[in-house]
């Protein structure tokens, strides 16, 4: 079965934008389904990396085709926990996961991804194969507050990521007081527009009536180019 691709769009946006933004979408669009009290959720992604770095230096490099693993939480909490691979062709975008105990996380941060034998996802064995012939090991956690609004049939998601930060793979992905740094200016954050087939003309109006400008920023990259920084 042929994966469905998504379109993503990212922009580099300011707080006074935001704020305006926020402000049409908010009649229109409702929040995902991750969304707290004020609309929001933290995001945590525990980015994986092979001793080439070669998930970076192909990002950094423009090349259509790749892909990255990672592990994803929310909240800082252990009730979701997903191993996950995003695929990248061209502007176009693929998600597959896979759902993971505490424990397992845990065995999969010492090394141990046998238990990705067992789980029926194709993706568990890929991530197994490529862990043991490259040498797959964490690089960086990737740390966000998130803004997600979605239209009624699921065809458009538009995000709003804030506070990015970087922190030392060494550290725990659970832990809320975890140490980092940030990455944007502040006040600057990245806006994504996912969406399936075309995007919907009353979307388009909206972001016609402001001059945002196009950017290929890499959360990963960013946070991955932050830590080597701090850690010279």
């Amino acid at each position: 079965m042929t994966p469905a691709y998504r379109n993503e769009l990212k922009y580099l946006i300011h707080q006074s934008e935001y704020r305006q933004l926020q402000a049409v979408l908010h009649p229109l669009l409702g929040h995902d389904t991750h969304a707290g009290p004020g609309g929001g959720y933290a995001i945590r992604s525990l980015y994986f990396d092979d001793l080439y770095h070669t998930a970076y230096r192909q990002k950094m490099a423009g090349v259509e085709v790749r892909k990255k693993y990672r592990v994803r939480i929310y909240n800082c909490a252990a009730g979701h926990i997903a191993l996950e691979c995003k695929y990248k062709n061209g502007a176009y975008i693929h998600k597959e996961s896979v759902p993971l105990t505490p424990g397992e996380y845990a065995a999969l941060c010492r090394g141990d991804c046998r238990f990705l034998l067992d789980k029926p996802q194709l993706l568990a064995r890929q991530f197994f194969v490529e862990a043991r012939a490259n040498l797959i090991r964490p690089c960086v956690i990737v740390a966000y507050d998130r803004e997600a609004f979605v239209n009624d049939v699921g065809t458009v998601r538009i995000t709003f990521d804030k506070t990015l930060t970087a922190i030392d793979p060494r550290q725990d992905l659970f832990d809320p007081a975890a140490p980092g740094y940030h990455v944007l200016p502040p006040g600057q954050m990245i806006l994504e527009v996912k969406f399936t087939g075309i995007l919907p003309e009353y979307i388009q109006n909206i972001f016609r009536a402001y001059s945002f400008v196009r950017t290929s920023a890499s959360k990963f990259c960013l946070c991955v180019d932050q830590v080597r920084h701090t850690l010279r």
